[in-house]
């Protein structure tokens, strides 16, 4: 399933005066390809993933998964698209402190008609980022690295078609933010799942398939590695 952007625009409104941060942006994102996104803060990076993953709403434009224009739907609609396609990885890991690991990934199942055997799902996902040992334990007790790798297993816990990705190693250490892309390069070819990421880091992002360069709101390059068409 491909996201096709057309001609997206965003603006902030505050105290009556409106704040242009995207402008006429035009792209297509496909699944097979890991693509970084990269550009001075303020470039508007962050705000552009949040448009893509319909956590909010661009002021113009379409956005499309397949052939659904997602601008049009309503909240209740995106919450539910959301829940089964998305899977966000934020640098701040926003995990609930008073849960254990496994509770942390319980929560997203809970909201399925039909997640099929939740203890597997989440049994299997805690083995893919190497966490099992660690289920029982409170997100106070795992270190940056083991607390990204929850959130990125609570972001799979689904089976989503996307993984959106903001700065998923911004607040690692070197060690732990290879540990942290190695892992999402691997499940990016295991689960079969199209990942967008955000990053500050272009040595990082040129290990990507396809990197989107973006400055003042608009893209201003799009580069694809050899190969890959």
């Amino acid at each position: 399933m491909e996201i096709t952007i057309k001609d997206v625009s965003h603006s902030f409104q505050q105290g009556g005066l409106k704040t242009p941060v995207l402008d006429q942006l035009n792209c297509q994102f496909r699944p097979d390809e890991l693509t970084a996104i990269v550009g001075a803060s303020g470039s508007g990076k962050s705000t552009f993933l949040s448009l893509i993953g319909s956590l909010d709403r661009p002021t113009s434009g379409e956005i499309h998964y397949g052939e659904n224009d997602i601008t049009k739907w309503k909240n209740r609609q995106l919450s539910a698209f959301r829940s089964e396609e998305i899977g966000f990885v934020f640098q701040q890991f926003h995990l609930l402190p008073s849960l254990t690991v496994k509770e942390n990934l319980l929560i997203p199942l809970l909201k399925q008609k039909d997640a099929g055997d939740k203890e597997a799902r989440i049994q299997y996902i805690l083995s893919k980022v190497g966490l099992l040992e660690k289920q029982q334990a409170l997100p106070s007790q795992l270190s940056g690295g083991q607390q990204q790798r929850v959130a990125i297993a609570r972001a799979l816990i689904n089976r989503p078609r996307w993984i959106l990705a903001d700065e998923p190693t911004g607040n690692l250490d070197s060690v732990n933010g290879e540990n942290i892309f190695q892992l999402l390069l691997e499940l990016h070819r295991e689960e079969q799942c199209g990942i967008l990421f955000v990053t500050h880091d272009l040595e990082l992002a040129e290990r990507a398939d396809r990197i989107l360069f973006m400055q003042d709101g608009r893209i201003v390059e799009d580069r694809r590695k050899v190969g890959i068409c």
